[in-house]
């Protein structure tokens, strides 16, 4: 597998023009049956496939082995498939769809709503290898050289990296780099690989361009990053589609709990890629997407999503806070503590809190909030100072930074400020305790929730690296 430096440095994408670029290899033309020569499999590959999905069992496809009648050709130069969120990009995501369809095989294009990444995971991918352990090489060089493409928003991606790295865990090698078509409102993982930000003007013949990109460009690394909630058994809530139940919740046992336990907990596990955070900015990201939600003709495409965000983060008391603030409204230093492993360290420090701020996020890219950077580019002399280091996607470190009201806030995103730096951290822990909140508001990659405080017993959250990173390639 060919790789530029390990650790490149993840610059974030903000401009048009560079949402274009990052989408289209300017002044070369990209002949359609080339390409389709270079990407498309042989049928009887594609048609095993297929059949192993729809019938959940890769062994379904091996009836197609005769279909080569064995002579089963030359692998393609940079076998694609595709994973599309048809739903995404406004009116664009079936229309893309279509033409994805024009230049591949229909069988390589798959849309999740009717197939989910792992199913193709574990009936597709499998089914290519039963094939290649029956001595065929076309589909060895294929799995080998496979590549896969995801049109969606982060949500989309994350989705499709946590199904491909349960390979890593499986044993089963290589695991497939990703390519991205935006078709989010951040897109900050896009953003982050050289994608772009957004869904471009020219796109119809940018389509032909980024498979061109998907199947030469350089591969590069990206930390995923393992996530256990565990709260009092018996509260309810409604967690995003990246947490599922768990029964296995163990928490670090290098770092004690302080006060009592109670008798029965529920946990939820996940992994994210870009953000976790708490407070403000997660309520804000709450109340947008429940109020898209129950009125979807208003999510018209990314702009006019950005324009309502905007305007609703205006309604929701970070600006304004009221004299008799309502405990919601007040910093996250009341119910929150802070746990730490530092790098290279395996031992746990406490972090204070800062008293002003009313959002805390744990980064792992340079992009969030729509190609912003609020941990800044931080000039030498204060990293010495703060013991930082320089902030890469794959460098096993999160970056723990707050935001205050929502002045700072407006100030950090236009990058004419940084945000209050925390710390970074190769391990955290949060740990809440209610008092006189009843609830708190969190995010992961984009997607909120509403969090239960109880009043007598902690509710943590616990973070950790995963141990195989996952495979981008860059479209720079």
């Amino acid at each position: 597998m060919a790789s530029p430096d390990s650790t490149t440095r993840i610059a974030a994408r903000t401009s048009i023009i560079e949402s274009i670029r990052g989408f289209t290899l300017k002044g070369i033309r990209i002949d359609k049956e080339e390409l389709k020569h270079k990407i498309i499999m042989p049928e009887y590959l594609r048609f095993a496939m297929r059949e192993a999905i729809k019938s959940k069992g890769a062994e379904s496809g091996l009836d197609y082995a005769n279909a080569a009648n064995g002579n089963s050709g030359e692998a393609p130069e940079g076998p694609l498939v595709v994973f599309i969120n048809s739903r995404s990009g406004g009116r664009h995501g079936p229309e893309l769809k279509v033409r994805l369809q024009e230049l591949m095989s229909e069988e390589q294009v798959f849309d999740l709503s009717d197939v989910r990444p792992h199913e193709f995971v574990q009936y597709g991918l499998s089914c290519l290898e039963k094939f290649a352990g029956l001595g065929d090489r076309c589909a060895k060089e294929t799995r080998e050289k496979l590549r896969v493409v995801v049109a969606g928003g982060d949500g989309t991606v994350g989705w499709v990296l946590g199904c491909l790295g349960d390979l890593n865990k499986q044993g089963q090698m290589p695991v497939p780099p990703v390519a991205v078509i935006p078709l989010g409102t951040g897109n900050d993982l896009s953003r982050s690989f050289g994608w772009g930000g957004s869904f471009p003007f020219n796109w119809k013949s940018g389509v032909k361009r980024t498979l061109q990109k998907a199947t030469k460009g350089p591969v590069c690394r990206l930390d995923s990053w393992d996530i256990v909630i565990s709260m009092p058994a018996g509260e309810k809530v409604d967690t995003p589609h990246a947490l599922k139940p768990t029964e296995d919740c163990t928490l670090d046992q290098g770092l004690e709990v302080e006060g009592e336990l109670p008798e029965k907990v529920a946990c939820h596990e996940g992994v994210f890629y870009n953000y976790f955070s708490i407070g403000m900015d997660a309520q804000v990201a709450y109340g947008f997407h429940h109020l898209r939600n129950e009125k979807p003709y208003l999510a018209q495409g990314p702009i006019t999503n950005k324009l309502i965000y905007s305007g609703y983060t205006c309604t929701q008391g970070w600006f304004f806070t009221p004299c008799i603030a309502n405990p919601s409204l007040r910093g996250l230093k009341n119910i929150l503590r802070i746990h730490i492993k530092r790098a290279n360290c395996s031992d746990w420090e406490s972090i204070p809190v800062p008293s002003s701020v009313r959002a805390i996020v744990a980064l792992n890219l340079h992009s969030y909030a729509s190609g912003r950077n609020p941990w800044g580019n931080l000039k030498p002399k204060y990293m010495e100072k703060k013991g930082f280091v320089e902030a890469h996607a794959d460098d096993g470190l999160l970056e723990i930074f707050g935001l205050k009201q929502g002045w700072h806030a407006s100030f950090v995103m236009v990058e004419l400020i940084s945000a209050k730096h925390i710390a970074q951290a190769s391990s955290i822990r949060f740990e809440f305790r209610g008092g006189e909140w009843k609830e708190a508001f969190m995010q992961m990659d984009g997607e909120p929730w509403k969090q239960p405080m109880n009043k007598e017993y902690s509710t943590f959250v616990e973070i950790k690296r995963v141990p195989f990173q996952s495979v981008m390639v860059s479209g720079e």
